[in-house]
């Protein structure tokens, strides 16, 4: 089939909950049954996937999808996803027809899993064709942002706008960055004397899910794990037998933004101004599709430094005068090197040495990396690519003309760390720190560490428990602040301020927001789901939020930052201030008295109301979905918070609702891989109405994990 000679041999079967387990003779013929497998139950999944990464999805969802299809074009996704794969070809030439065995697996099942899906009906779409480089143009598009550039877009904003000295003052793992939590416990601490590896990957939660559980088994290796649908492999989290992996964002920096000086001349070619001067730069058009609209026709320019993001609808210039622009670098598109090598290079592992040396060519994105093998190996090390460059470089957008700005030809050196009978990964400020600037909280990392280190005898199923967790530490600084509102110690001085209208700490509150501060400070600061104490402190975190984004103090950040729309959950004042709320309370340009005034006001705001229903009746899950489903009611109520083990995310003061939660959880057991479990949001197929489409739904949302069933006589073999 398309050439690669694939024998009948492939044999797929599925366990009870339609999760694929395949066979084949050979890795290759494996490659191309991955691929058909998930065409056949993601077909529609794999075709946006496809499109978002060719910058074609408005032609048939419609102009709302311009702005990703512009800075798709415009950041080079595709052509770096060509680039990367020539010379994988040219580097590595078996990982790169393994590539095209999985691509050929999809193309050889992709109409018949159109066929299943509603989706292409309902659009008019038509199932494309993928290329051999479509999986690396995939991957690049899922993880362009995960770096989190716009980040230095706002720090822009806040210099310019609120000053220099408030550049830092939002850090937080904000509303746009992805994080997970990850841990390994060593045998010395586990009942069965082997390590335990576990975690969950947050991300935006998408219907079809982003991570596909699968098990590829040849001659050559038989692995479990999470696959991302649409490439080969199992990149992030497996477990072969004798080895597992697991990975977490390492929150690095190793995109850089820079600012660009073009002009165009009078024959219509542009040049940018670097270091060395006026320099030629590749400009272009291209035409994007819209649905129901108007084609629109974007430029595309490439400088030196890298592909222009922002600022050329400005560029119309006769070359009498310059304009300045954005450009990103980035390190595929310098190196022309994805990494794709280490994927084959995984599944053969057989110990953590083998783990090791195959992520010593990993590149994007760079991750924190937990591996444990049979023989009590253990491995903590970050992987990936972080250029050295100027300090600044990871701050703000840099002068493309400053040569103090370049990269150097190798990359920083990578950190690891011994393992001391367990270890911890949850993107704070840790073993990445030197590859970084904004880390997420410590709250998760640190109350992972304490349940770990309350036991020495670790099972599978005590393990699962800890992503149950929902004590939410960050509410420590807001309770603080309650606490000193109107404090019976302060009753006299309350009197006081009362008397002359008075707004301090020391006021005395209403009998409603009395009620509040007292019911808070007996709440025991869990996120559960049938919590209303944790209903009632969203609320009051939520009017608080509010309320010091309207603070005079942040005026000049209300206005919309001129960058465009795709980067508009970075630039949000009202998000911002959400993630940085523990900070704010207690630093900043609103004063204490002020800040004590809001908190005040936000008690009475609650108190005055209706009282607030559980959390999870307004914290209700909110999946992406290409084409949103009318029936928003099926989506339920759900535990956890932002910076609680059980993570999930929404924006409090604006909306409670969940875009960002565990996209799947796992427990890798290396005593035995069948006391291992695994779990995703909805279930194994993309197909609405299929068995498989949400039943592992009900056990997501009680912290539960379906069982991983290696022995193939409880397996059941699809025919034809």
């Amino acid at each position: 089939m398309d050439g690669i000679g694939v024998s009948v041999s492939i044999e797929v079967y599925r366990d009870a909950w339609g999760v694929p387990h395949l066979r084949a003779a050979d890795p290759d013929e494996l490659a191309f049954a991955q691929g058909r497998v998930t065409a056949r139950d993601r077909a529609w999944q794999l075709e946006v996937e496809r499109h978002r990464a060719q910058g074609t999805t408005a032609a048939f969802l419609g102009a709302a999808e311009l702005g990703w299809d512009t800075f798709a074009r415009r950041s080079r996704l595709a052509d770096t996803a060509r680039r990367c794969f020539e010379r994988l070809e040219r580097d590595d030439a078996p990982t790169a027809a393994w590539v095209r065995a999985y691509v050929a697996g999809v193309n050889d099942a992709l109409a018949e899993g159109a066929r299943r899906a509603p989706e292409f009906d309902e659009t008019g779409l038509a199932p494309g064709r993928w290329e051999p480089w479509t999986p690396l143009a995939v991957w690049l598009s899922t993880h362009i942002l995960f770096a989190g550039f716009p980040t230095k877009l706002w720090r822009e904003e806040v210099a310019g706008r609120l000053g220099e000295e408030w550049t830092e003052l939002f850090a937080t793992d904000g509303p746009g960055t992805a994080g997970s939590n990850g841990w390994m416990v060593a045998g010395e601490r586990t009942a069965s004397g082997a390590a335990l590896i576990a975690g969950d990957p947050h991300r935006f939660i998408e219907a079809p899910g982003v991570y596909q559980q699968i098990r590829l088994a040849c001659d050559a290796y038989d692995v479990v794990g999470i696959a991302v649908p649409g490439i080969p492999g199992l990149a992030h989290f497996g477990h072969a037998g004798p080895v597992a992996w697991a990975i977490t964002n390492a929150m690095a920096d190793y995109q850089d933004l820079y600012r660009e000086r073009l002009r165009r001349l009078p024959d219509g070619r542009v040049e940018a101004y670097g270091p060395e001067g006026w320099r030629p730069a590749a400009a272009h058009t291209e035409t994007i599709e819209v649905a129901g609209g108007e084609p629109v026709v974007v430029e595309v320019v490439e400088t030196e430094r890298g592909p222009v993001i922002i600022g050329l609808d400005d560029g119309a210039g006769d070359g009498s005068s310059a304009w300045e622009a954005v450009s990103l670098r980035y390190p595929p598109r310098v190196t022309g090197e994805l990494g794709f090598g280490v994927l084959p290079a995984l599944l053969r592992a057989r110990t953590v040495a083998d783990v090791d040396a195959a992520l010593d060519g990993w590149v994007e994105p760079v991750n924190v990396v937990l591996a444990a093998d049979t023989r009590g190996g253990l491995l903590h090390r970050v992987a990936g690519h972080v250029p050295v460059r100027a300090r600044a470089n990871s701050l703000r957008i840099v002068p493309a003309w400053d040569p103090a700005h370049a990269w150097e030809a190798a990359p920083a050196p990578l950190p690891r760390a011994e393992v001391r009978g367990h270890a911890v990964m949850a993107n704070a400020r840790g073993l990445a720190a030197p590859l970084g600037v904004e880390f997420a909280p410590p709250h998760r990392a640190a109350r992972i560490d304490a349940l770990l280190g309350a036991s020495a005898g670790w099972t599978p199923e005590t393990t699962t428990a800890v992503h149950r967790d929902t004590d939410n530490a960050s509410a420590a600084r807001l309770l603080a602040a309650v606490a000193r509102a109107g404090g019976a110690e302060a009753d006299d001085a309350g009197a006081d301020d009362a008397a002359t209208g008075g707004t301090g700490a020391g006021a005395r509150l209403s009998p409603g927001a009395a009620a509040v501060r007292d019911r808070l400070l007996a709440w025991d600061r869990r996120m559960d789901a049938d919590s209303t104490d944790a209903g009632l402190y969203a609320a009051v975190r939520g009017a608080v939020v509010r309320r010091l984004a309207a603070h005079e103090a942040f005026a000049a950040l209300r206005e919309p930052a001129p960058y465009p729309e795709v980067f508009r959950p970075w630039l949000a004042l009202g998000p911002r201030v959400a993630y940085a709320l523990e900070t704010l309370l207690v630093a900043g340009p609103v004063p204490a008295g002020d800040v004590d005034r809001i908190v005040r006001e936000a008690l009475d705001e609650v108190g005055a109301g209706e009282p607030p229903a559980a959390w999870g009746v307004t914290h209700r899950l909110a999946p992406w979905q290409a084409l949103p489903d009318p029936d928003d009611a099926q989506w339920p109520g759900l535990g956890g918070d932002h910076d609680c083990v059980l993570s999930s995310s929404s924006v409090p003061g604006w909306t409670d609702r969940s875009a960002r939660a565990s996209a799947a959880r796992y427990v890798w057991d290396l005593a035995d891989r069948e006391r291992s479990g695994w779990i995703v949001p909805l279930g194994a197929s993309g197909v609405p109405g299929d068995p498989h489409h949400r039943d592992q739904l009900p056990l997501w949302l009680r912290g539960d994990l379906a069982p991983v069933t290696t022995d193939w006589q409880y397996l059941t073999k699809e025919q034809g």
